[in-house]
């Protein structure tokens, strides 16, 4: 079936309190996506952030960000006063989430509201610890040890602990047990929040498409309690790290810092972490977009000490063992692999036999320094099974891309397009229409596109920091008009919900 939907983070969501969240405001985007003909809301990770803000380095890949809490569920809840919200000092800007003030003055927000709760001992709350055991006291744990240490990576913890040493582990437990309990408690607080989010969204017909990166972070408590499954030296450190090679666009590549993982360990476990990792992706998506999908056929390898990328090889992933594995435990489950960068056959075909849809992007179509590659992304080579957008989080919003791109790059598009007037809106509109027109079983417009912003709306800029992930949509933004307009295409060409 023929489908369409927004990509918007949940921290981009109009709203109070200094970033989007589980609000008022994201229920009423659910009924903008409803009145406008979508399907889809297309989310990023749902982690919680560390340094850098971005949701792909997350102290957990289980755990929620706790800044999407709403307070004012809290305040209804007698937690917290409107006196306390309204006066946490959580950023200025309306369009821009100011992560330094989040930290400071968010977090002390939660921990009144904690103080004051009874979810302690209730029926609901011991049901959430036990459903989520085998990773929430880690987590909470590893959170409460950061507090501890003033934020500083496990490098800088006490030895035992910072190994995870079985008794370390109830040594610092019991010191830390009211910070633990406070992690444990703002967990449960977010998967409340946002199961009633979800389900409100799928009476709307909505389905949310959720993302998950293939990565986690070495600054989480993912890697702190299950060390044997990542690529480690003689000393326990970290021996080779994530990235991508030199090319076209890099030429020192880039390096990501991620641990990468010991597939041997993984897969005489049957793949368990990666079986409970995409189970509680079913628990909070409809369907998982998995980034980076082409590290599971190779991926590449860089020595952890190195300062590029220049050093480093590829070696082989899982392939298809993993996904079989997924499917003997789950049945077929609906995935998005994101198949972007450096695209090999065998990639391709690892793609195929997973029979998961792929990514097209039309900002690619049209880049001449990759010229053979390219033409892959202009939809009349498109199959049906795929998703198609503009662009993702990572790309130039469609109206900086246009203020950007070559003259000779600009030229093409107008004559693919058709475009005889030199007013960026109409190449912005006429991008739209052929992702929408397409073929591909689904479209994602991010919503910095249908509303024709310039990159000053971009949401990230790769191997940069303190810009990125700040932008927010406004109440004004989600007009009437706004809604009308995407209904239209969306009936147009055939999209909208049977």
């Amino acid at each position: 079936m023929r489908k369409s939907g927004i990509l918007l983070p949940v921290f981009s969501l109009p709203g109070e309190f200094g970033i989007g969240c589980f609000s008022d405001e994201a229920y009423g985007f659910i009924d903008f996506l409803k009145g406008a003909g979508q399907s889809c809301w297309q989310i990023l990770p749902l982690g919680p952030t560390g340094y850098g803000d971005s949701p792909y380095q997350a102290f957990s890949t289980f755990a929620g960000n706790p800044y999407f809490i709403d307070l004012k569920q809290l305040i209804k809840q007698g937690l917290l006063s409107e006196e306390e919200c309204a006066g946490a000092h959580l950023g200025e800007d309306p369009g821009q989430v100011d992560y330094g003030k989040l930290f400071t003055n968010r977090m002390p927000l939660l921990e009144k509201a904690y103080s004051r709760s009874r979810h302690q001992g209730t029926m609901e709350f011991e049901r959430f610890r036990e459903q989520n055991a085998f990773w929430l006291s880690d987590y909470a744990l590893f959170m409460a040890v950061k507090d501890f240490y003033g934020g500083a990576p496990l490098s800088v913890w006490d030895s035992a602990i910072a190994a995870h040493e079985r008794e370390a582990v109830r040594i610092w437990g019991e010191k830390l047990a009211d910070k633990v309990g406070f992690y444990e408690y703002i967990q449960y607080e977010f998967s409340r929040e946002w199961k009633a989010l979800k389900e409100y969204a799928g009476r709307s017909g909505i389905q949310i498409i959720g993302d998950i990166p293939i990565y986690v972070s070495a600054d989480s408590s993912d890697f702190w309690a299950n060390r044997e499954l990542f690529q480690l030296d003689a000393r326990g450190m970290v021996r080779m790290i994530a990235g991508v090679p030199p090319d076209g666009f890099s030429a020192d590549g880039q390096v990501w810092g991620n641990p990468l993982y010991n597939w041997e360990v993984h897969e005489k476990t049957g793949y368990e972490w990666w079986i409970r990792r995409i189970g509680k992706c079913l628990e909070l998506y409809d369907v998982i977009r998995i980034d980076h999908f082409r590290g599971f056929d190779e991926y590449f390898a860089i020595p952890a000490e190195a300062g590029t990328a220049k050093n480093g090889h590829w070696e082989k992933g899982p392939g298809i063992r993993l996904f079989k594995a997924i499917e003997e435990n789950y049945g077929r489950i609906s995935i998005i692999a994101e198949d972007l960068g450096y695209v090999t056959d065998s990639v391709r075909q690892l793609v195929k036999d997973t029979g998961f849809p792929n990514m097209k992007i039309l900002e690619f179509a049209f880049d001449s320094r990759d010229s053979t590659g390219a033409q892959e992304y202009l939809p009349y080579t498109y199959g049906s099974n795929c998703v198609v957008y503009t662009g993702t989080h990572d790309n130039e919003t469609l109206r900086g891309w246009i203020d950007n791109i070559l003259p000779e790059e600009l030229e093409t598009v107008k004559d693919y397009l058709d475009v005889r007037t030199e007013d960026p809106m109409e190449i912005v509109d006429k991008m739209i229409r052929m992702g929408m027109s397409s073929v591909a079983e689904l479209c994602v417009i991010p919503l910095q596109d249908y509303l024709g912003l310039d990159n000053t709306a971009r949401m990230n800029q790769p191997s940069t920091f303190g810009t990125n992930w700040k932008w927010r949509a406004s109440e004004k933004d989600l007009s009437e008009e706004l809604l009308e307009k995407i209904r239209k295409l969306t009936v147009l060409y055939g999209r909208e919900p049977g």
